[in-house]
């Protein structure tokens, strides 16, 4: 039998909500499988590889293959409802001083509250951690020695290393003390034997090593002479939490950028979709002179980020100045009390309520357990639970699937349910 036109089967499966060239492709790909009715399943396949909405269940908070910090719904739906009626379109002063009317900077709209938040004289944004550390040792240490401690010489995620990123910038990387135990002697030595333009400190945000060690803290490093760059890496503004109310127990022993700054530290750089809360970004703050040279490096044309981030990055840094953790969807999901959640999982009336634990993810606070609650199967649901409409995407530990409520939206606990129920009934 023959075949039908690619354009027909095409036309046939329209109501997949594709647009036609997509379906042209879903048309040829069961064509050329010999299956023509098996088109309209190729044509689910390219929709669901499309970026779009799931629900975590993992109980992982920065959830990296997940996007890491969830964005209010107000970006969401931007992004994911480019059609939308409810708004006029308008542009943006990405670029554009509103007082004289002439050509503006881009930098100096969320970098005056990052300035602000973390009590540094500027700040400046690019598009990931990496590229603020890039940028800062090409700008400032190009040809010259920064010296790091070799047990803070880390490996994140996608097996990039600090030396490599060293190397990148044009850097000359100098290794002080050894693995677990370096003292500001070290780094003192390494200043006074050898061309040294920064002292780079790299906190261990997805690891940590214990026992018979010593680190130097940053108050004694500025005493040495160079410039004391700090690489937070998580991103937590303040230590004090004041957008909480107080400082929860899982957040103990890590370093906020107002105290980190306060300490000495000429430059912090931290990532935003971590434990900020907001969009994937690079943030540098500290010294006026030392931001500005980055600002007027070349590299800042090819790291900075586009008006969507900083959109995203301004409404994060307003509600850390309001104080309102509630707009924050991190902070707001990672404050539920325990209690609730138990009493969502029993609302659920599927699965078995039970206690679990939750994590921050994304490589912040290695080995730091949140209380949390939800619901477990016994057997492996996971497929079909990703199989969905949106896709919820639970973690199975021994065969038990569990469904952790602190990372799902109290508005998906519908969803949550009806997943559960269809996957149930699959396997049984």
């Amino acid at each position: 039998m023959r075949p039908p036109s690619v354009n027909d089967l095409a036309l046939r499966i329209a109501d997949v909500g594709l647009p036609h060239p997509l379906l042209v492709i879903a048309a040829r790909a069961a064509i050329a499988a010999g299956d023509a009715d098996s088109a309209a399943d190729e044509a689910h396949r390219l929709r669901r590889n499309l970026l779009g909405p799931a629900v975590n269940a993992t109980g992982v908070l920065l959830h990296t293959n997940l996007g890491r910090a969830p964005l209010g719904n107000q970006h969401s739906r931007a992004l994911l409802d480019l059609e939308s009626d409810d708004q006029p379109v308008r542009f943006s002063n990405l670029e554009f001083d509103l007082a004289s009317g002439r050509r503006g900077s881009r930098t100096t709209h969320a970098s005056l509250l990052l300035a602000t938040l973390t009590g540094a004289e500027a700040a400046l944004v690019v598009n990931n951690c990496a590229a603020a550390v890039t940028l800062v040792l090409a700008a400032l240490a190009r040809d010259r020695g920064v010296a790091v401690s070799r047990g803070e010489l880390v490996e994140i995620g996608g097996g990039f290393r600090v030396p490599e990123v060293m190397e990148q910038s044009g850097a000359r990387l100098v290794e002080v003390g050894t693995t677990n135990r370096t003292r500001a002697a070290d780094y003192r030595a390494a200043a006074e034997r050898d061309d040294i333009a920064l002292l780079l400190k790299v906190h261990p945000s997805n690891y940590r090593i214990t026992g018979f060690t010593e680190e130097t803290g940053v108050a004694d490093l500025a005493a040495i002479g160079p410039p004391v760059v700090s690489d937070l890496g998580s991103g937590l503004l303040d230590e004090r939490c004041d957008w909480l109310g107080q400082r929860p127990d899982w957040l103990a022993g890590e370093p906020g950028a107002r105290q980190t700054l306060a300490a000495g530290a000429a430059l912090v750089t931290f990532s935003g979709d971590k434990l900020m809360g907001g969009p994937q970004a690079g943030i540098i703050c500290g010294r006026a002179d030392l931001i500005a040279a980055c600002a007027a490096h070349p590299l800042m044309r090819a790291f900075r980020p586009g008006s969507l981030v900083l959109d995203a990055l301004q409404s994060v840094a307003l509600a850390y100045l309001r104080r309102d953790a509630d707009a924050i969807p991190f902070w707001r999901m990672a404050k539920v009390p325990v209690e609730e959640l138990a009493e969502r999982a029993e609302a659920l009336g599927v699965g078995r309520p039970s206690q679990t634990t939750a994590l921050a993810g994304a490589g912040s606070l290695p080995g730091q357990e949140i209380p949390s609650a939800g619901i477990e199967l016994d057997g492996d649901y996971a497929a079909s639970l990703r199989a969905f409409d949106p896709p919820v995407v639970a973690r199975v530990n021994e065969q038990t699937t569990v469904i952790d409520l602190r990372t799902v939206d109290p508005a998906d606990d519908a969803v949550v349910a009806a997943a559960v129920r269809q996957a149930l009934g699959e396997q049984a």
